[in-house]
């Protein structure tokens, strides 16, 4: 499944619900498993529908696999019934379908409880050593290190990202991300692929001249990286990739390409990360795990840079393009 937080304009004002694409088209999950439930006469059917298949992410998510089960079982069954069309409406004529130029992306998970991001690709991870004149450490073939980012400061595909006042060297960074689905601590590295709800892309904006700055001082980055993520357009299942492994990954400036390179480049796994994150440290649902950014997949590495105005868009076979610009205010 491709899922999605989607939002439109009502008299009540902005609402935000969860989603899954349908070919152009994009289900209300909370409201068609209330339409089959009331088709089966069932009376309590927005109670039920509300605590199985909530309608906005991080409950999802919640629900575990349950959730998922369920969400993949309501799609299968409007399509069944040949429900999948426009102009579905639930037992209170909630709309169900939404053609896909009718509503905005938000991000898929846009609050997420934390944010952790890791350095997993050891070509980006030597190119920064290089460029610093620093010899690479053996000890990151021993440890998966990470930061933890601003989980409030989450934006979407096609949303602005402003430029930092006190930054002039603004970059891109072209990321993986998996979206923990179950709690849990203490996780072996063969069962933690039981933990990922699915995937995303995440680009991790970089102030790199206060970053490095932040960085000389044995601590950080936090004003380098906190101002804003991007996530998005999707939250893909893992059943819908052959292999997380074996991914493109892309990263185009204005629709020139940048950067490329292959998930499978990574020396950490997501299931060592989650590994290491959970020792004696509990996971929750909704905790995002980015995985660094993959080899060129930024612009420090290239020595060039992005510009105010300047379109970024990232793509990652079976996750989609997400797209955001950079605007100075």
């Amino acid at each position: 499944m491709k899922l999605v937080t989607f939002e439109f304009v009502c008299p009540l004002g902005r609402i935000r619900r969860l989603g899954a694409l349908a070919g152009d088209q994009i289900v209300d999950l909370n409201f068609a498993y209330t339409l089959l439930l009331s088709d089966q006469d069932e009376p309590r059917a927005y109670e039920i529908a509300a605590a199985e298949l909530p309608p906005d992410m991080l409950s999802f998510l919640q629900t575990g696999i349950n959730g998922r089960i369920a969400a993949a079982q309501v799609l299968e069954d409007l399509a069944d019934f040949g429900y999948l069309k426009p102009g579905l409406r639930g037992p209170k004529e909630e709309q169900i379908i939404w053609s896909s130029d009718s509503v905005r992306l938000v991000a898929p998970l846009p609050d997420p409880p934390s944010l952790r991001d890791f350095l997993a690709f050891e070509q980006h991870t030597r190119t920064g050593y290089d460029r610093r004149g620093q010899e690479f450490p053996r000890l990151w073939y021993e440890l998966p290190v990470y930061y933890k980012g601003n989980p409030k400061t989450i934006i979407g595909p096609e949303s602005l990202v402003t430029w930092p006042s006190y930054t002039e060297k603004f970059d891109y960074e072209l990321e993986l991300a998996c979206i923990i689905g179950k709690a849990g601590m203490n996780i072996p590295v063969e069962e933690a692929h039981e933990y990922i709800a699915g995937y995303t892309i995440l680009n991790d904006f970089s102030a790199r001249d206060i970053q490095m700055k932040e960085m000389s001082l044995r601590l950080g980055p936090a004003k380098g990286k906190d101002f804003a993520t991007a996530i998005g357009p999707w939250l893909v299942t893992p059943d819908e990739l052959d292999s997380v492994r074996n991914l493109t990954m892309i990263a185009r400036i204005n629709g020139e390409e940048w950067s490329r390179g292959n998930s499978g480049d990574s020396h950490w796994t997501f299931e060592q990360m989650i590994a290491h994150v959970s020792q004696d440290e509990m996971l929750y649902p909704g905790d995002i795990l980015g995985s660094g950014t993959v080899g060129t997949g930024c612009g420090y590495e290239l020595d060039r840079w992005v510009q105010p105005g300047d379109v970024m868009e990232l793509e990652i076979t079976g996750l989609g393009i997400l797209r955001n610009k950079v605007v100075r205010k």
